[in-house]
């Protein structure tokens, strides 16, 4: 049993225990518990504000202030500021996106710090992206929604990031798009990257995760593994208000 517990700690990506968050005096999440390992793609379900996008944001402390427990790769970061944590290999992708308009594709990919030493290079991400390396001498004024969203999942990439929090990818994209992020993620588990997703499209994320944790009034409600999807269909819709 201790070899066991041994090999799942150290396959432990990234392990929350009691997480409070807080913006001013508004008390947003109410001691969050979970653990994601290797390889796992995981997702935060749950209504607009159950505190989905806010639990990305207090992971890589850009919350107002937060107390409890953030492990990540090991090492403990509940006092460390935003730019350490990025360094211990967590990549945040925001909604918003958070590209430089101005630079073309690969500017933005040129751009990036290294913060650590394995990040994909600029033909490795054209492979796993080919819609970005038709666009890499386009603007990024100029790029769709989609090849937007891939251009700033491919700058995480870039970093070395083998934890990626993504809040909220396929928000607005067509289905086309949507499949080829699927396909993505996809390929980005086979290569042993641990992946947090908040997203909507319960469609989109049922196929590729490997657990969800299902969100409401700021705490984790239900923990509901792939295997059991079937069987608690009735209990997500409730809490999803499907």
């Amino acid at each position: 049993m201790n070899a066991i517990m041994k090999a799942q700690s150290t396959r432990e990506k990234l392990r929350i225990a009691d997480l409070h968050a807080f913006y001013g005096e508004s008390h947003i999440l109410h001691g969050i518990d979970l653990q994601i390992c290797q390889g796992e793609l995981v997702t935060l379900l749950g209504r607009n504000g159950s505190g989905r996008s806010t639990t990305l944001r207090a992971i890589m402390n850009m919350v107002g202030s937060r107390t409890g427990s953030v492990n990540i790769n090991g090492h403990e970061t509940i006092d460390m500021p935003s730019h350490q944590i990025a360094h211990l290999g967590l990549g945040y992708c925001p909604e918003e996106r958070g590209i430089f308009s101005s630079l073309n594709v690969e500017e933005n990919l040129l751009l990036p710090p290294s913060v650590r030493s394995d990040g994909m290079s600029v033909e490795e991400i054209y492979e796993m992206f080919p819609n970005l390396a038709e666009r890499r001498k386009s603007q990024g004024t100029r790029l769709s929604g989609g090849e937007q969203q891939m251009l700033a999942m491919a700058r995480i990439l870039r970093t070395g990031a083998n934890i990626l929090l993504l809040d909220e990818i396929t928000e607005g994209l067509a289905p086309v798009i949507v499949q080829k992020l699927a396909e993505v993620l996809t390929k980005l588990k086979e290569r042993g990257l641990t992946i947090l997703l908040v997203e909507q499209n319960f469609r989109f994320a049922a196929p590729i995760a490997d657990r969800h944790y299902v969100m409401e009034h700021g705490h984790i409600a239900e923990e509901i593994h792939a295997h059991e999807l079937k069987a608690k269909t009735e209990l997500l819709n409730t809490y999803l208000g499907v």
